[in-house]
């Protein structure tokens, strides 16, 4: 159990601008990560190991990409609990993302919005960071890396920039992530079109082939959907997903949508919404991938989960992983534990 109840720090940390208190938790974890005080959030380790896509993951919760963009925290938020990580979006070049303010707390509703627009600080930086960490994978925990495209780069150029992304990434990760359905990089969605989609996954599963050749393995590779498409989309999703050869899917991202927060403060605010009201809407695509992909397709869940029961309620849409983000700004460390505890009793 974290010496310091997360309760006392979320007042602190709730009465300062959304986007300041991140960057001031991402870059106190990262000075003390390696150090005693490191105890002040650190997590016991729920152990329930499964095997996804070929890699032995110590238990069922994830953290989510976006919290760590630049991957400088991955041995500090591993010592939450977590048995794995997901760390980006990283682009090939820095930078800026969108103009601030441009994060907005929701409490009633228990969500985010946000629209950072992949702010990194570009791939020679990130894999930096990423060879640095060594606590977590030294421990079992599993990496994924996950890439997308600079806000410069044209749609139709959009291939090249996942292509520079993969060949940075892949030699250290436990598996890629393809990061095609955030909602604050213009265009970006289009790529989970028919056509768009097939062309990109295409391009990526031939030089994943190749690269298996050069680094001794093939690194498993996932796509990151949005949780806006309708059934049919999501059955092309799927059905790319099989032809090209890919090892599973992520879903979902934000949502666009803001039928379930109207009226509440800052719901007009355009970006992506995280949190309990995505919650439905991913188990909802969850479902349908489930039913089009068949059992042993490897699916990891996130969107929306709070607690223990958000956890399960992934796992019995057909979930074989669950990732959270928004859960751990609500609820601190203490979560990772409670929903792995959750999964393990199952």
């Amino acid at each position: 159990m974290s010496l310091l109840p997360y309760g006392l720090a979320r007042r602190f940390l709730f009465g300062l601008d959304p986007e300041a208190a991140h960057d001031l938790t991402i870059s106190g974890l990262a000075r003390l990560q390696d150090t005693p005080l490191r105890c002040a959030w650190s997590e016991t380790r729920i152990d329930d190991p499964v095997t996804v896509a070929g890699l032995r993951f110590p238990n069922r919760i994830g953290l989510a990409a976006g919290l760590d963009k630049n991957g400088r925290c991955i041995d500090a938020l591993g010592a939450m609990g977590f048995g794995f990580i997901e760390v980006g979006t990283v682009t090939p070049k820095p930078q800026p993302g969108n103009p601030k303010p441009r994060m907005f707390r929701l409490p009633e509703a228990g969500a985010l919005i946000n629209r950072m627009g992949f702010n990194n600080d570009g791939l020679a930086a990130f894999v930096a960071n990423v060879q640095r960490a060594k606590s977590f994978r030294a421990g079992g925990g599993i990496l994924g890396l996950n890439i997308g495209k600079n806000a410069a780069t044209p749609i139709e150029n959009a291939v090249d920039d996942y292509l520079i992304g993969l060949d940075g990434v892949a030699p250290h990760a436990d598996y890629v992530a393809v990061n095609i359905s955030s909602p604050n990089t213009k265009n970006l969605r289009a790529l989970q079109s028919d056509e768009a989609l097939d062309a990109l996954l295409g391009a990526l599963a031939a030089r994943r082939d190749a690269l298996a050749g050069t680094l001794g393995r093939r690194v498993p590779m996932f796509v990151k959907i949005a949780p806006d498409l309708d059934e049919a989309q999501v059955d092309v999703v799927a059905a790319t997903l099989r032809r090209h050869g890919l090892d599973g899917v992520i879903a979902t991202n934000t949502t666009i949508s803001r039928e379930a927060v109207q009226g509440l403060r800052h719901a007009e605010e355009t970006g992506g919404l995280s949190g309990r009201p995505v919650a439905e809407a991913s188990n909802r695509v969850i479902r349908r991938l489930r039913a089009a992909l068949g059992a042993g397709f490897p699916i990891i869940g996130v969107g929306g989960v709070m607690d223990a029961e958000d956890a399960r309620a992934k796992i019995e849409a057909g979930a074989d992983l669950v990732q959270i983000y928004t859960g751990l700004i609500y609820r601190g460390s203490a979560l990772v534990g409670e929903a792995a505890r959750a999964l393990a009793r199952r």
